[in-house]
């Protein structure tokens, strides 16, 4: 009996070493110091999920979900909350993704931000899927776009007294900071990369900012709470007004309004189809993509519209403008779209309220 107890206490001590050896592991891994590293070395579709705060990668080639990279903060033993658009930029082989995290649900709209929130910028390796830097900013933030030559990264501040923070992209340190206007939203780069454009939801402008100088060059007023700029390939920029329900036409060159689309709805986004030289616009209230064409005068006219999924949301074309993804927030999953004749192909599932949406190819 009494070597039997002396036993049973000794395979417990074992049991209780092992869990405790288990535990650490599981602490190791979590902590990003022996997760396996990805090879993301396939043209892919990175899907930004907010609600479940990770990322999905399609295959292109496949049409099929074929990764997930978990989102992590620094130290591993927190998530961010509520990762929201995308970015990429490759040079000499390397490829890197910028995550704006506002620590906010934007799904709905973007009025109304949470006071007091903290922002996050989160640069991630694309093939290997691995986090290359978490940086806290001290505002919600709606994007992180890399500068034209991939040297820098910009973030908005969505504050009252508006800001842009830039950073530089190597060592992450802060190089400037550009007053704009009220609660600033998304940033982004003219086609040609002369310009960069923030749009001001709190005053319904958008402030045109030198990219050398970071000199403000203008700010002109557009529709009612502006969210983002989208890029044209024509000279101009597109830029999304969700309670103006319209699209503000700017021409790059002029910094001028050349035209002023109504919608009817709440845009989601805006996307530019150069080689079909079409505008598409999402629809996510009735899960639609409405498209306009120009016409005689070069005026954008309605051309029809087609479905893709509840909540349609961002559009990401392939290099060839054969295909186009839609994420559908509400719906889960995103909308393959053949853009010839606007046909959905399939839709697949990704997190939960997905939202941001990149190409590497």
């Amino acid at each position: 009996m009494q070597l039997s107890k002396r036993f049973a206490i000794v395979v417990a001590g074992i049991i209780v070493f092992s869990l405790v050896i288990v535990t650490a592991c599981r602490k190791h891994k979590m902590e990003g110091m022996d997760m396996p590293v990805k090879d993301i070395n396939y043209p892919a579709a990175y899907v930004v999920n907010g609600e479940s705060n990770t990322i999905s990668v399609i295959n292109l080639n496949s049409n099929t979900l074929t990764d997930t990279i978990e989102l992590m903060t620094a130290g591993g033993n927190d998530m961010p909350m509520w990762p929201h658009h995308i970015y990429h930029f490759a040079a000499g082989g390397a490829h890197r993704l910028a995550v704006g995290v506002p620590g906010s649900d934007l799904s709905a709209g973007h009025g109304g931000n949470m006071g007091g929130m903290k922002g996050r910028v989160m640069i991630i390796d694309a093939v290997k899927g691995s986090i290359s830097k978490d940086l806290e900013v001290p505002t919600m933030n709606h994007n992180a776009a890399f500068s034209p030559d991939g040297r820098e990264i910009w973030t908005s501040q969505m504050e009252m007294e508006g800001k842009v923070l830039v950073f530089d992209a190597q060592n992450y340190t802060l190089k400037n900071t550009i007053p704009v206007g009220m609660e600033p939203a998304e940033v982004t780069f003219s086609a040609d990369g002369t310009k960069a454009y923030v749009a001001n939801g709190g005053d319904n402008t958008v402030s045109i900012i030198d990219p050398a100088s970071k000199a403000v060059l203008t700010t002109i007023p557009v529709g009612e709470n502006p969210v983002g700029a989208w890029v044209g390939h024509d000279g101009k920029m597109y830029l999304d007004n969700e309670d103006g329900q319209s699209i503000s036409v700017i021409d790059v060159a002029t910094n001028k309004i050349v035209q002023t689309i109504p919608l009817g709805f709440m845009p989601g986004s805006a996307a530019h189809l150069a080689s079909r030289k079409e505008l598409w616009v999402t629809d996510p209230d009735n899960g639609q993509v409405h498209f306009w064409v120009p016409d005689a005068t070069g005026q954008w006219v309605h051309g029809g519209k087609f479905n893709a999924g509840a909540g349609a949301h961002a559009v990401a074309i392939t290099s060839d403008g054969a295909t186009a993804y839609v994420t559908n927030q509400s719906a889960a999953n995103v909308s393959v779209i053949k853009v010839s004749d606007h046909t959905k192909i399939k839709d697949i599932p990704v997190g939960k309220k997905p939202n941001g949406i990149v190409i590497k190819q």
